[in-house]
């Protein structure tokens, strides 16, 4: 392999309550970065908190001392707004200064609400506008193909954006190239602008769909940790064929006030957000 395969820099955290208590503090540093302009994506941060603290600290490699190291792995957020979360879970895996991100989505800071790569190299790709990170993927996975590179390309992708055309022109040639060194997980939490994903364009079969495009394919509980941790496993295992995980989260979890509520980007008043910190703070004893 070139790119200096043979490193193995990744965490490989296992232990399920672990990583629940590491998804608890991105849960509550969500609400910290959000809480002083009362206004962001709360929802889908901490819906996702689970699926971030997987991907980044059991499973992608990656090198926090040598973030351009050639044969990382990368990750794509194709739902490029939900940045919170990406951020809080950047800081904690030393991929970007804790300090600087203090500053989310203040004037002149790097650190806006659509992440683009004003941050650095670790961001792998602007995708500001919706259902292009799918694309994005299918290149950097079919160039590490060709070079022979170990490393592999995730994206998560939001269930709303499979209401762009180019993401089934991408799955239809991801599954035509065999690409099986991608990765999609689809935040599921049912949620867009307009409110319930099906109010909009109903969605389902999504594995089904993904199946007749030529993808290995599941249905995750976003929240069941060893559940995340296994089909991740079988992602990874050889099988000639790209792999679409349906990941099911729910909107606010974690905060009882806020879980379910399809709030695409929630204000959060002041005693909304310390209520919910005193939640997140009462969480101490994760499953």
């Amino acid at each position: 392999m070139s790119g200096g395969a043979e490193r193995q820099p990744a965490l490989r955290i296992r232990d399920p309550r672990e990583l629940a208590e590491i998804a608890l503090q991105l849960r509550r540093k969500v609400i910290e970065l959000v809480a002083p302009t009362g206004q962001g994506y709360v929802q889908q941060g901490l819906g996702a908190a689970d699926l971030f603290a997987v991907l980044y600290f059991a499973e992608l490699r990656l090198d926090p001392a040598d973030p351009d190291w050639p044969a990382r792995d990368r990750l794509l957020l194709s739902t490029a707004h939900n940045t919170a979360i990406f951020y809080a879970t950047l800081a904690q895996r030393g991929l970007v200064p804790a300090a600087e991100i203090g500053d989310y989505c203040k004037d002149g800071s790097p650190f806006e609400v659509n992440a683009s790569e004003r941050v650095g190299t670790v961001i792998e790709a602007t995708c500001g506008s919706l259902g292009q990170g799918l694309s994005v993927a299918i290149g950097m996975a079919l160039a590490a193909r060709r070079r022979g590179d170990a490393s592999r390309i995730y994206v998560i992708l939001g269930d709303g954006e499979l209401q762009e055309g180019q993401v089934w022109e991408a799955a239809l040639l991801a599954g035509s190239l065999g690409l099986d060194n991608l990765c999609l997980l689809i935040d599921d939490n049912r949620m867009q602008v307009e409110g319930h994903v099906d109010g909009v364009v109903k969605l389902e079969p999504i594995a089904g769909k993904f199946a007749s495009f030529g993808w290995a394919q599941e249905v995750v509980d976003g929240h069941d940790i060893p559940g995340l941790l296994g089909a991740l496993d079988r992602a990874r295992a050889p099988s000639a064929r790209p792999t679409c995980l349906v990941v099911r989260t729910l909107a606010g979890k974690g905060v009882p006030m806020l879980e379910g509520i399809l709030a695409h980007n929630l204000k959060l008043p002041t005693d909304v957000a310390t209520a919910a910190m005193a939640a997140l703070s009462n969480a101490g004893d994760v499953p």
